[in-house]
């Protein structure tokens, strides 16, 4: 038997170098917007709906709560989220995209699009598709567990 570990096939290895590539792609095709992907998620996320608290957002963007504190303060500091006080219960934060946030945006697309195409270039049509619900059944399958 053998006394070493096959890390290179192991399922987590394999996650981890694809979200690597991803990051990789991510950061060369919107180099010019300097933003992050969490950023770009959140930005996405509150233009889809306007005005939500900052845990709920954490949610939907699947981020942590604590830390996505900073991030919306580094969008904050860019002018491309504006965050308010609830007026009904003032602990929580509400969050709006600037005008400047959602034109950035609505630019970086083009480049993000691109980067999804690029990260699934080597698979085929039918394999992308496949690939997709794997991917959400493996996360589905795993939210919610501890």
């Amino acid at each position: 038997m053998p006394t070493s570990f096959n890390f290179i096939e192991a399922p987590g290895h394999q996650i981890r170098r694809a979200h690597q590539l991803s990051i990789a792609l991510f950061m060369d095709e919107t180099a010019g917007f300097d933003v992050t992907p969490v950023q770009f998620a959140i930005l996405n996320a509150l233009m889809d709906d306007p005005g939500e608290d900052q845990v709920t957002l954490s949610g939907r963007v699947a981020f942590d709560a604590a830390t996505s504190g900073s991030v919306i303060g580094r969008l904050e500091a860019k002018g491309w989220v504006r965050r308010e006080s609830d007026p009904v219960d003032k602990r929580r934060k509400l969050l709006w995209v600037t005008p400047e946030g959602q034109k950035v945006a609505l630019q970086m697309k083009r480049a993000v699009s691109k980067v999804q195409s690029r990260l699934l270039e080597p698979l085929s049509a039918a394999e992308r598709k496949r690939f997709g619900v794997l991917l959400g059944k493996l996360i589905a399958g795993h939210e919610g567990v501890d």
